[in-house]
């Protein structure tokens, strides 16, 4: 019974004591998420609205926000939903909503540069691979006017040059020599009535096949040409060659196909999102690996109405003048297009633009060492420099160097108050400032160690209990709850912050 009484009392006692901790932990926590006048908060707090003058500093109040979230707004002061911690106001001379303010030494240190946005037109560079080809519209088809017998060929292989007027072959058309012979007799038979008797023999000269020039010769020669000469109606190559010597031709045979070379064509693949870039008439000039030095012009011809599906690009049938046969069929090329005429439009140096994935933003240098985030749309990008369709006006100056830092202060940290001046003597951690801050140990747990920490002006940050992350070498041994300590943080690459060194006080 006594054992029994003994432990019924020990038992008492642990429940008397959590119950004061408990109390304590309370009162602790309490006293130190009161608000202080450094987080502008006042005892009227509750009646601050955005646009009121803080009582304790003076300065319009645009909203209030937690420092670890600074991307979420609150319109009145209170507990943040993130953080144990207060609530704490943004200023109107706080370089801006999402501002920050460097100090010149600090601009000079980043090398930040800037620049104007103008007004202007961009011309983009249209460049694509092609291959050459013949020009369909430059053919000339030679066909056998009667039938007849290949006597003679001029040329016997395909892809031989030709120029204009030079033989082909040498046909015997046996139709001709009836025709012939009776246009000559009727021309030698006397009388006034014969002009009608000639005229229609020269008719059935013209049905037999024969072209002016050759009536002509017989009616000026005398005598009968049963054989014909084929010449070439333009310079060029054979494409196709369909006669061979002693072969027997039919009228309406087709004898060659000449393709001319004096301009070519060139097949050119533009990507999809060229297309609007490129019209009908468009200058051009090509390059060959067999003639780098050497350009050759022309225009685009045609836009065919279609797309690869394999390698979603279109063709823009590009003619080029080719006087000395230079170029070739079957050549690759590189066509430079001269771009359709586009409008006047904000520009701003591509360098300036900060790509993130899902938005484009550029830092507005506002003057006296502020600068403040603008998300942008943008266009087109060619030559460095960059269109702006909405979010600028001309006039307004864009960081060009530095600007990510910026970026990532005003928007990721909101720590924007070590920048507002420089830092004798202190070296930047690549993932995050060192801090400094002296607190009390309130829990220690295998990933995280719980402090209640004074206020931290660098950070802007009251006095509240956050957890850590443990030191890399190890939490000290000697290290017990209760304990006041000071301590160095930093953030880590993760956003979490990570305590570098702790000791006791």
């Amino acid at each position: 019974m006594r054992a029994r009484s003994i432990v019924l009392s020990l038992a008492a006692l642990a429940i008397v004591g959590a119950a004061a901790y408990g109390a304590y932990r309370a009162g602790m926590r309490q006293g130190m998420n009161m608000p202080s006048a450094s987080s502008g908060a006042s005892a009227t707090g509750g009646d601050l609205r955005p646009g009121s003058i803080d009582p304790a500093t003076g300065k319009k109040i645009l909203y209030w926000h937690d420092p670890m979230v600074p991307g979420q707004k609150f319109d009145k002061p209170g507990k943040s939903p993130f953080m144990d911690m207060q609530l704490v106001p943004v200023y109107e001379d706080q370089a801006g909503q999402g501002g920050v303010s460097v100090d010149p030494r600090m601009q000079q240190s980043l090398g930040m540069r800037v620049a104007e946005v103008r007004k202007g037109v961009l011309s983009p560079v249209v460049e694509a691979v092609g291959t050459v080809a013949y020009n369909e519209r430059d053919t000339a088809v030679v066909q056998a006017r009667s039938n007849g017998f290949v006597e003679r060929l001029h040329v016997r292989a395909q892809l031989d040059p030709v120029r204009k007027g030079e033989p082909l072959a040498e046909l015997y058309v046996p139709d001709w020599v009836a025709a012939q012979e009776e246009f000559l007799s009727v021309q030698r038979m006397a009388g006034t009535r014969m002009e009608a008797l000639i005229d229609g023999a020269r008719q059935r000269m013209r049905l037999a096949g024969m072209s002016e020039p050759q009536i002509r010769l017989v009616e000026s020669s005398g005598k009968v040409h049963a054989r014909l000469t084929v010449v070439a109606p333009i310079s060029g190559v054979i494409a196709e060659l369909g006669a061979r010597e002693g072969m027997t031709v039919m009228s309406g045979a087709p004898l060659f196909r000449i393709n001319g070379l004096a301009s070519v064509w060139v097949n050119a693949e533009l990507r999809e999102s060229q297309a609007s870039e490129v019209r009908v008439g468009n200058l051009v000039e090509a390059r060959t690996a067999a003639f780098p030095d050497k350009v050759f012009k022309g225009k685009v011809s045609a836009i065919l109405p279609e797309v690869n599906p394999a390698t979603r690009t279109l063709k823009a049938r590009v003619e080029l003048a080719n006087p000395d046969g230079d170029l070739k069929p079957g050549m690759f090329a590189t066509v430079n297009f001269a771009p359709a005429a586009r409008k006047e439009a904000l520009l701003v140096p591509s360098e300036a633009v900060i790509q993130t994935g899902k938005r484009s933003v550029v830092i507005l240098a506002q003057g006296e060492g502020k600068f403040a985030p603008a998300e942008v749309e943008t266009g087109l990008e060619a030559n460095g420099e960059t269109e702006i369709r909405s979010g600028l006006e001309a006039g307004q100056k864009v960081v060009l160097s530095g600007q990510f830092l910026i970026d990532s202060e005003a928007s990721l940290r909101g720590a924007i108050t070590r920048m507002g001046a420089p830092q004798a003597a202190a070296t930047p951690d690549p993932a995050g400032s060192t801090q400094r801050g002296v607190g009390k140990v309130e829990s220690i747990g295998k990933d995280e160690i719980v402090l209640s920490h004074e206020p931290i002006p660098a950070l802007k940050w009251p006095a509240m209990t956050m957890g850590f992350k443990p030191p890399a070498a190890g939490i000290p041994k000697d290290l017990r709850v209760g304990d006041s300590v000071s301590f160095e943080f930093r953030q880590g690459a993760d956003g979490k912050f990570e305590i570098s060194t702790i000791a006791k006080k």
